[in-house]
């Protein structure tokens, strides 16, 4: 399956990279290394991680306070948004799925 970040959830990875880079050098690296981990789980277990809401699953990262909420579609998974977990929940509830 292929993985697709809706928009607004590669901005917040982006974001959260760049954040982290500041705060500490390598800290970015390590941050995306850690979704890219994520990513590969749900790509072998799609169907592994607790659903949210309707159907849409969250994957939780092991090393940084931040959720993916994806959908499994039918050739695709999308990546809804990258949250972090302590700030405004289900901000992303109203995300359309192209």
């Amino acid at each position: 399956m292929k993985v697709v970040f809706l928009k607004y959830a590669r901005q917040e990875l982006d974001d959260a990279i760049q954040f982290y880079e500041m705060e500490f050098s390598g800290l970015g690296q390590s941050f995306s290394e850690e979704v890219k981990k994520a990513v590969s789980r749900i790509v072998a277990y799609p169907e592994a991680w607790p659903l949210e809401r309707e159907d849409i699953r969250k994957c939780m990262l092991h090393k940084f306070p931040y959720t993916l909420l994806y959908s499994v579609e039918q050739t695709d998974i999308v990546i809804i948004a990258v949250a972090h977990q302590h700030r405004k929940p289900e901000y992303w509830v109203d995300r359309k799925i192209p």
